[in-house]
């Protein structure tokens, strides 16, 4: 598996392609087609995250190896884009790499700057929730290193 710092440097070559911003739009629209589909029973009020203009389901656990496994949707196209270029770094790492993942390659791409500051917030908010994830459950490794406890319920942050 690849490390984070070497696939956000393969985002940010993805993202030097682009010319202009549509096309850069166009390709995170593109990897939400990436994110396997959610189960509905995911899709809970538990599940969501606080501070989006749109619903964004996050849902993670860890799998045998230890690793993080994130599922997520949303409901708005360029939203679900989003989420999915957050998950792409994290997808099968270790919690204490995911908690220390610090997002620098959205500065790189310039993401921030070109998105409306309702969307912008959500993608911290999104941001914060991965990075929260990774923190508990790196905290609490015992249960998952003796496989008595497969998931681990978070509740939203606050904006």
């Amino acid at each position: 598996m690849a490390s984070i710092d070497d696939i956000t440097a393969d985002i940010v070559e993805d993202f030097e392609v682009f010319d202009n911003w549509m096309d850069k739009y166009e390709f995170i629209i593109d990897m939400s087609k990436s994110l396997a589909p959610m189960p509905a029973e995911k899709k809970q009020d538990i599940n969501l995250i606080k501070g989006c203009q749109s619903q964004v389901w996050l849902d993670v656990q860890l799998d045998d190896k230890g690793l993080m496994q994130c599922h997520a949707d949303a409901d708005a196209i360029i939203t679900k884009g989003m989420i999915a270029l957050l998950l792409k770094p994290v997808q099968g790492q270790k919690p204490a790499d995911v908690a220390a993942c610090t997002y620098d390659f959205l500065t790189t791409i310039g993401l921030s700057q070109h998105l409306s500051p309702t969307r912008a917030n959500g993608l911290l908010s999104m941001v914060k929730q991965i990075r929260m994830y990774g923190i508990a459950m790196q905290a609490t490794s015992l249960p998952w290193k003796t496989n008595k406890c497969k998931a681990l319920v978070i509740k939203p942050l606050m904006s």
